[in-house]
């Protein structure tokens, strides 16, 4: 009995002293600012946590001379130790997973790694907002977590919510896709779970990036440092602006950051209309914008927008940049001041957003312990919870794109050797993508295939390149003995990435090949997985009666390989969506990325983008997706007819429409929304997961879209059941399109949704 009490207090003594040396290395750096054992500074009016923000930060600001200023207006802000301010790093990334990318966090010590969920496209295809959010918090937890330890910031530059709209774009692989629909959701969702919901308080500040019209890298001599976007305003009201403005409207993000390239002639950074006028003055911001890194000098060094350095400096503060990731505005901008080209109010405005924001985050409160989320330490970080939403939101996001009968799911019982074929089988850090940090631990497609049957490997390709057809004989020849075939094939950043656009959607090298050669001696089903960002033309596979299933799986993520495997097995019953149009590649071969036009021009020939508004024939469609349960949806009730009343301010005059369409500025937005009632119904055998996806086709002109998506909604449903959803439809946000103009317009007429691709609803809009 004695030795039983001793062993009980001796793992007490272990715990305890586990707990305190937990939070002793979450807390065992100074504080940012206002430390109470600093005796010169603790007593100062800006560290008074009881006033106002507004208050400390305009105390803050009159304490500076203008060379501390201007060094802080630079993403390795400097220090001021007379008032007991440490220098920040601005500069961290929270892509999918807290990153080493940027310098502002470092991987030590007792944070060694962090959870990495899949790439931003493989979770958008999910559909599934609820999901979103959820990583936002988890990733915040290992921020803030890591920020106690003194290795992260809290200041994140994520999310990428432009619009994918060309599939050979690099950085696709890091937005939610084509649709501004989904990203706008996407944005809000993952925005809001990041900073929390605590008023004026954020757990970490987000920050939607790149404002505006960038998705071109670096494409035949075109890179993004010198490229003009030309955009039309329409272009930018519909498609290219709708993320940012949910960002801030809906997520209410913390900061937003101007992309490299010029908007029809001007540098994004430099551009009043687009930053002060349109992010803080039409959207109210609360926050800061950034530029993207070297933004500043790049407009002047590589675009020779400004005769001077100060010149540039001083426009870009005056056009409402407030931090510069880069040091352009801590060399220059004193020297536009003395030379009267920028007043130093300019500089303080922008120094009280980013202060503001820093006050927010509770930088200035003294010791992290003191503030929120203090008690997060390296316990909180590749928690078990944390993984497995990492493994949840891979499953998710794994699309089926076909599946012969018979073919999948595999069975544990009539396939027991398995030839795990091509250069992705045993991928690890190609399953997180770009942005990534260092993984909790990996689970490659082999490995998760591994845990249900017998495999042989054979890469067939050395590398995604795949340059050579000299390994394919061991391959053919596993495959001829296996029960199934399954090939891990695709793309990496060597293919696709930041600065490294695609010249073609064809499967790199002899991958092809291999495929097609394989398939044709393989004894068992043939299962094509896709481990890539950017769609790919696969009509080979598509339509090759040897090649039983296709899958696309993105980048999945640490936890990549189990889903797969999951998948294939049927564990889990694949649900995910096509977030993007695949294209064949003759679409690629006609149209430059050049041209941001998203509608079509039948005098030119150019087809148009994306599944609003190109016609054409497709590999597979925006939204596509099969399962391997049955699904039925039918429309319970739906409003036949709308009234638009006009706002209070326009009620009583005479108010004129355009092409039969009234400004959503002239309406009354409060009105309720439009709300479809749908029965969706599980006739399968297997429990599962279902889309409702509404789109609209708006009455209207030849510009108006063929149909855009105003909702969806995910539903987990078991077998045999069924499930009454409401989706609601906004008259003003989603039912209404944008002019030639830029000016939102609600169409009056009849208004055709779409709710999938086999139901129609009719709906009448009037005006009262």
């Amino acid at each position: 009995m004695t030795n039983r009490k001793n062993s009980v207090l001796i793992i007490c003594l272990i715990l305890v002293i586990v707990s305190v040396t937990n939070i002793t290395s979450a807390w065992a750096w100074a504080p940012f600012a206002c430390d109470p054992r600093n005796g010169l500074t603790r007593s100062l009016r800006f560290c008074k946590v009881n006033l106002p923000i507004h208050a400390r930060v305009q105390d803050l600001i009159g304490r500076l001379n203008l060379q501390e200023k201007v060094g802080l207006l630079v993403n390795n802000a400097a220090g001021v130790p007379r008032l007991g301010l440490q220098g920040y790093e601005w500069w961290s990334e929270a892509l999918h997973g807290v990153s080493n990318v940027g310098p502002g966090t470092k991987f030590q010590g007792a944070f060694p790694a962090a959870t990495s969920f899949p790439q931003v496209i493989t979770t958008a295809a999910s559909f599934n907002a609820s999901l979103w959010q959820a990583i936002g918090q988890a990733v915040s937890d290992e921020a803030r977590a890591m920020y106690n330890g003194g290795t992260a910031g809290l200041t994140y530059w994520s999310p990428n919510v432009n619009i994918f709209r060309d599939p050979r774009w690099g950085r696709g692989q890091e937005t939610p896709g084509e649709d501004p629909t989904l990203s706008a959701q996407y944005a809000a969702s993952y925005v809001t779970g990041l900073q929390g919901n605590y008023g004026n308080r954020l757990k970490v500040a987000a920050c939607c990036k790149h404002y505006t019209a960038y998705d071109l890298d670096n494409w035949n001599g075109m890179d993004r440092f010198h490229f003009n976007a030309k955009v039309s305003k329409q272009d930018l009201e519909d498609t290219y602006n709708v993320p940012f403005k949910a960002c801030v409207l809906e997520g209410k993000v913390a900061s937003v950051m101007c992309s490299y390239n010029q908007v029809n002639g001007k540098p994004t950074c430099a551009d009043p209309d687009l930053l002060r006028n349109t992010i803080r003055g039409q959207w109210h911001l609360n926050g800061y914008i950034v530029s993207d890194c070297d933004s500043v000098g790049v407009l002047f060094d590589d675009q020779h927008y400004t005769r001077t350095p100060e010149e540039a400096a001083a426009d870009t503060i005056k056009a409402g940049l407030d931090l510069d990731c880069g040091p352009f505005l801590a060399v220059h901008t004193e020297g536009a001041v003395r030379q009267g080209l920028v007043t130093e109010a300019a500089v303080n405005q922008a120094l009280a957003n980013t202060i503001t924001v820093q006050m927010r985050l509770g930088m200035f409160d003294g010791e992290p312990s003191a503030q929120h989320f203090g008690n997060l330490g390296p316990r909180d970080v590749c928690t078990p919870a944390h993984q497995d939403l990492a493994l949840q939101a891979a499953r998710e996001g794994i699309v089926l794109l076909k599946n012969q009968v018979g073919s999948l799911p595999l069975s544990t019982v009539r396939h027991r050797n398995i030839a795990v074929i091509g250069p992705n089988a045993q991928a690890t850090t190609t399953m997180i993508g770009n942005y990534a940090g260092i993984a909790c631990g990996y689970t490659s497609p082999l490995q998760g295939i591994s845990r249900y049957a017998r495999t042989v490997l054979q890469a067939g390709c050395a590398g995604v390149a795949c340059p050579s057809n000299q390994q394919f004989g061991p391959a053919i020849a596993a495959a001829s003995q296996a029960d199934a075939t399954v090939f891990v094939m695709g793309l990496d950043q060597s293919i696709e990435a930041e600065a490294r656009d695609r010249t073609s959607v064809l499967l790199p090298g002899h991958q092809q090949e291999l495929i097609s050669r394989v398939a044709l001696t393989s004894r068992g089903p043939t299962i094509l997985v896709l481990m890539c960002g950017g769609p790919v033309d696969v009509t080979f596979a598509k339509n090759d009666p040897k090649i039983s299933a296709i899958l696309w799986v993105g980048y999945p993520g640490q936890a990549g390989g189990t889903a797969i495997a999951d998948v294939l097995f049927g564990t889990h019953n694949p649900g995910g969506k096509l977030p993007n149009t695949w294209y064949p590649q003759d679409y690629v071969a006609k149209v430059s990325m050049a041209d941001l036009d998203m509608r079509a021009n039948p005098s030119t020939g150019y087809p148009g983008r994306t599944y609003r508004f190109y016609r054409g024939p497709v590999v597979f469609p925006f939204g596509f997706g099969l399962s391997y349960g049955r699904f039925t949806q039918t429309l319970a009730q739906a409003p036949t007819k709308v009234i638009v009343s006009l706002s209070n301010d326009y009620a009583t005059k005479n108010i004129t429409t355009l092409n039969n369409a009234v400004r959503v500025l002239h309406t009354n937005c409060d009105i309720p929304s439009v709300s479809l009632h749908i029965e969706v119904k599980n006739t399968g055998d297997l429990d599962g997961s279902h889309t409702i996806l509404v789109f609209s086709t708006p009455p209207g002109d030849t510009r108006m879209p063929e149909k855009h998506l105003v909702g969806f909604k995910k539903v987990h449903l078991s077998a045999g059941s069924q499930q009454r959803v409401q989706m609601d439809v906004h008259l003003c946000k989603h039912l209404s399109v944008a002019d030639e103009f830029g000016i939102r317009r609600i169409p009056i007429g009849l208004h055709t949704l779409h709710i999938g691709d086999d139901l129609k609803h009719q709906l009448s809009i009037q005006i009262n």
